[in-house]
């Protein structure tokens, strides 16, 4: 028992509660986690299936990038890839997942209109330009999926964490705590008892002899 804990029922008590306040916010904790869990494992599948879309738009926009080169030519393809450079707008919103905050990455949106006149463009070209836009999509549903992913891995981390410091050091303090203030309040118990036995026992010796 800790030096600075007296053995009193009001500390008793009070350990008593700890350790139920204890018992309860680790059952909640590893609730959080199996959620968490849960939610992870269908972030893995579409994280799979957004990797395997990477990697057909990887294939399609290249191989789209190889005909374009060969009908069009490397030179006016890359003069129209040079034609206009554009800045993107990925969108990001938190959003609250079993009271974890998990980013939430927004696709960039295209429009129809391209960085360059489709006017002196070759059709494998405009092709290539379509494939890429693909790309980029699928390179950004990736991150989205894999920073989430991430986030929530780290937060199950942590849950478990705090769930094996509850389990395994505070709730066995508390109750060796209370074991040890038990000990020795039924010890002074017993000694009262057989103070009061004694006392008892003289006062019907002293009757006797009167």
């Amino acid at each position: 028992m800790a030096e600075n804990i007296a053995p009193t029922r009001s500390n008793l008590l009070q350990r008593r509660d700890q350790v139920k306040l204890a018992i309860r916010g680790a059952d909640l904790l590893k609730r959080k986690r199996d959620a968490l869990v849960g939610e992870f494992f269908a972030l893995v599948k579409s994280s799979l299936e957004a990797r395997r879309e990477l990697s057909r738009a990887s294939r399609d926009a290249y191989f789209a990038l190889f005909l374009a080169n060969a009908w069009d030519g490397p030179e006016a393809v890359g003069s129209l890839a040079l034609a206009e450079e554009r800045t993107l707008e990925i969108g990001l919103k938190m959003e609250n997942i079993f009271g974890v905050k998990v980013p939430q990455v927004q696709p960039p949106t295209f429009d129809d209109a391209l960085p360059f006149s489709p006017v002196g463009a070759g059709a494998s070209t405009l092709e290539a330009a379509r494939q890429f836009r693909k790309l980029v999509e699928a390179i950004t549903k990736v991150a989205a999926t894999e920073t989430r992913l991430r986030r929530i891995g780290e937060e199950i981390k942590k849950t478990n964490r705090r769930v094996n410091a509850l389990e395994q050091l505070v709730i066995p303090g508390i109750n060796y705590e209370i074991r040890s203030i038990r000990s020795v309040l039924d010890q002074r118990a017993l000694e009262e008892v057989t103070t009061l036995k004694r006392i008892k026992a003289k006062l019907e010796a002293r009757e006797k002899v009167g």
